[in-house]
Order: structure tokens, then sequence, then C-alpha cells
């Protein structure tokens, strides 16, 4: 079975977003540098650094399922139903869009964060399930299900905006040390969960 891991491009100050929901300059890694990390998105492109291409590799390449927030899902558009992790999206949503099968057949609706945590399981098999919304990896880090928090720290000090952690249900969470690697525009931190 693989691992439940969160993952998100934070600035500095620990803001994964403006307060207009728009990450500005957080995703200026993946235009950094000349190696081309292919996705099944035409509509995204990744150019980026040695070592950014092999964390972005790490990251994506046995992603068997992510899961993501509706409000993430909804400013994204659905990805277009191909989100450049490429793999199936579980949403956490009370309701499913109206069109949600026609416009996103490959997107799972599913009412609370366990729910989808079991869903994305069971269809990412033996790989690896992303969670891809603040939100929705704290609720999951409470509840004891993330094996692996991963974040992409970014040289930009937002001063206000939408925070990756805020306060936690049960309190401090201890994690590893970290695996640290340096890419330009951003250096890249993945901590296991200690139980």
């Amino acid at each position: 079975m693989g691992k439940v891991f969160t993952h998100m491009t934070m600035s500095l100050d620990g803001f994964i977003a403006d307060p207009n929901d728009q990450p500005r300059e957080l995703f200026d890694w993946y235009e950094a540098g000349d190696v081309t990390v292919p996705n099944p998105n035409e509509d995204v492109s990744f150019q980026v650094d040695d070592a950014s291409a092999e964390v972005l590799r790490e990251l994506t390449g046995n992603t068997g399922a992510l899961v993501a927030g509706r409000r993430l899902f909804d400013i994204a558009d659905g990805w277009g139903d191909k989100h450049p992790a490429g793999a199936p999206v579980v949403v956490v949503t009370h309701r499913a869009p109206e069109d949600a099968t026609k416009r996103w057949p490959r997107t799972t609706f599913v009412d609370g964060v366990e729910a989808a945590i079991t869903r994305a399981r069971r269809i990412a098999g033996d790989q690896d399930v992303t969670i891809a919304s603040a939100a929705i990896a704290q609720q999951a880090i409470a509840l004891g299900l993330v094996d692996e928090v991963c974040v992409s720290l970014v040289p930009v000090l937002f001063g206000e905006g939408i925070p990756y952690f805020t306060k936690l249900e049960k309190g401090h969470q201890l994690l590893e040390d970290p695996i640290v690697v340096q890419g330009r525009r951003a250096l890249h931190l993945r901590y296991p969960v200690r139980r």
C-alpha cells in the first residue's frame, strides 16, 4: 500500500495563496529551469531545475489518487479533469456539482475527509495518495491519516493570505527530521509524520 502525503507550495511566512486565493509568485519555481517535467495537462508546464525536477517526479510519479477540497477544485475548474499529477481526483464536498459526471468523469465527489481518503486509497491501490488542499490536509493530519507532510518553500513573504496550517484540532503534531532538496526558487522539504 502506498503512503498518504500532503504537498503544497508555501511562502516563507506560511501562506499558500494571497487573501484573494491567488498563488502569485508561489509557482515561479515551476518555470525556473531548463528541465521539462511532462504531465497529462497540456495547459500546465513545468520547466524546473534538475533538483526540482527530481522532486516533482517523486511527488507525482507514484500518485494513484489526489484528494482536494471543493474550494480548490472550483478555483482550478477541476483542472479540466486532467490534474497535473496524472491521477484521478477525489473532491471533499457536501454536494457535487450538478454536471459533475459529464464535465469531470475522472473525478469522484465524497462527503467527509476520512471517506475521501478511504476512497482515494481504494482508487490508488498500491500507489500513493496526495492531499493538495490545506484544510483537507489539516483535517487528515488530525485524523492520523497522513504519513508525510511535504512543503515547497519559496522565497516570498505574503504578510497575509490563506495559510497552509492553522490551529490543529488535536494540538501539536511531531514530525521527523526533514528530507531537504534545494531547488531554484524553492526549498523542498519532506517531513515523515512521527507516530
